[in-house]
């Protein structure tokens, strides 16, 4: 069983409406939760919600194969499976292709599509908005309605009417304008669940509403009719590191941004995951490398500088030549400060936040110069999306990746490379770049005391 949650457009409510969905199914059955793109924070929530980690689901990052192979692994021993769709249904990278969108994974999987509108002042005009889905691409099969934001029961019922009448496409549920069931926003989108010490709370008010406002019991149905999909046996990653290592993760309220299948491909390379905290711990773990994802560090730039025996060890790691790779918020706790804080200082650049978005955007590079994760001339695709830059004025070492898509750290261009420590502001999944964690493994192997 599934079914993919899509809106008409970002702001209608997606991820309130896909968590308390999650969160209420997760009373009956096994949920596995996805969400479609390149996002860490909306799975943060489907997680807490479900108890099963939500998985991305991307088809700029993936072949149709592997969107199939990365959903059937994820689904083992699971009842049903809701995917929470990305912006708009057929927003992607492109004015006309499917790439990057919600309904590039909603054929992939022929999984019917419960359509969210933002129904504020709409009636009739909720209709249109249908039909206009529902022609613009007939193998998306749209299959239920959900109207978000209506004023009261009595529009509901008008607007119910409108649809299903003119579209003869059923309308499973409403939910009333309620500030109650709204997510605070950060500059880099909602606020991660596991930062909210109140989050379980807010998703059970979320849970609450849905099984009050939605006819669970027909979305269920609607999920059952999705067809049987085999595996076309596409991995997303390859196993070439077959020595193993200790890989130390930093993971915590700071650093939290990482792709589950990132992870698994290191596991599948041989590699002992031991998650560490920059934030809390004292000391770096033993290990034979360091990766240190994204997140908010310029939140927590005073307590990060304050843990001064962290940063030494990190620090130290990277003199002794051991692999670090870092991402985004990872670039720049190894700058030399960030805002006047000082962290790591692996790169003699500051990092600071500013009012306006840096980057926001799928990239694709071009790999210049042999690195720990990948070789010279390799491309990839990856995405970026931060507030934040660093400040060079002096660029003391060649970069490795040329951005040929997006913007990158430095004139179009990312990967501060200084021994053998490698920081980029782009994310990087592994279905995007299958050779990683095999490099990632075998550089922490070679370079070992």
């Amino acid at each position: 069983m599934r079914i993919i949650l899509a809106g008409t457009g970002s702001a209608v409510g997606k991820t309130t409406i896909a968590t308390g969905i999650m969160k209420a199914l997760s009373e009956k059955y096994n949920v596995q939760p996805f969400k479609v793109g390149p996002d860490y924070i909306d799975p943060s929530y489907h997680t807490l919600a479900t108890n099963n980690t939500s998985r991305n689901l991307d088809s700029f990052f993936m072949k149709k194969g592997q969107i199939r192979d990365s959903y059937l692994k994820a689904m083992q021993d699971k009842d049903i499976a809701v995917i929470e769709g990305v912006r708009g249904l057929y927003e992607g990278i492109d004015p006309i292709n499917d790439i990057g969108s919600t309904a590039s994974v909603a054929k992939a999987l022929k999984a019917p599509v419960i359509l969210i509108i933002n129904s504020r002042s709409l009636v009739k005009s909720a209709a249109a908005l249908v039909l206009g889905f529902k022609s613009l691409d007939p193998e998306i099969n749209i299959a239920g309605v959900i109207l978000n934001k209506v004023k009261n029961k009595a529009h509901y019922e008008k607007t119910k009417k409108s649809i299903e009448e003119i579209t003869k496409t059923e309308v499973i549920g409403g939910i009333i304008r309620d500030d109650n069931i709204s997510i605070e926003q950060r500059h880099l989108g909602l606020v991660p669940a596991r930062e909210r010490e109140t989050s379980i709370k807010f998703i059970d008010i979320w849970s609450k509403t849905i099984q009050e406002s939605i006819d669970l019991d027909r979305l269920v149905e609607i999920a059952k009719t999705a067809p049987k999909i085999n595996s076309e046996l596409i991995p997303i990653w390859n196993k070439t590191n077959k020595n193993p290592v200790k890989i130390s993760v930093a993971y915590d309220e700071v650093f939290n941004f990482y792709y589950k299948e990132n992870i698994e491909a290191l596991e599948a390379n041989n590699a002992k995951i031991e998650y560490f905290s920059p934030l809390n711990d004292e000391n770096l773990p033993d290990c034979d490398a360091l990766y240190i994802g994204g997140g908010y560090p310029e939140l927590f730039s005073k307590e990060l500088s304050s843990n001064t025996q962290m940063l030494k060890d990190i620090k130290k790691f990277h003199e002794e030549s051991k692999p670090i790779f870092a991402e985004c918020g990872g670039l720049m706790y190894l700058m030399n400060s960030i805002h006047d804080d000082k962290v790591v200082d692996v790169y003699p650049y500051k990092a600071v936040l500013t009012d306006k978005v840096q980057a926001l955007k799928y990239t694709v590079a071009e790999v210049l110069k042999d690195n720990i994760i990948s070789k010279k001339g390799d491309i990839f695709h990856g995405h970026e999306f931060h507030y934040s830059k660093v400040i060079v004025n002096d660029l003391k070492n060649d970069l490795a990746f040329k951005i040929t898509r997006g913007k990158g750290s430095y004139n179009n261009m990312d990967g501060f490379m200084e021994k053998n420590t490698l920081a980029s502001y782009v994310h990087t999944h592994v279905a995007a770049m299958p050779d990683f964690a095999g490099n990632f493994t075998t550089s922490a192997y070679e370079l070992r005391d």
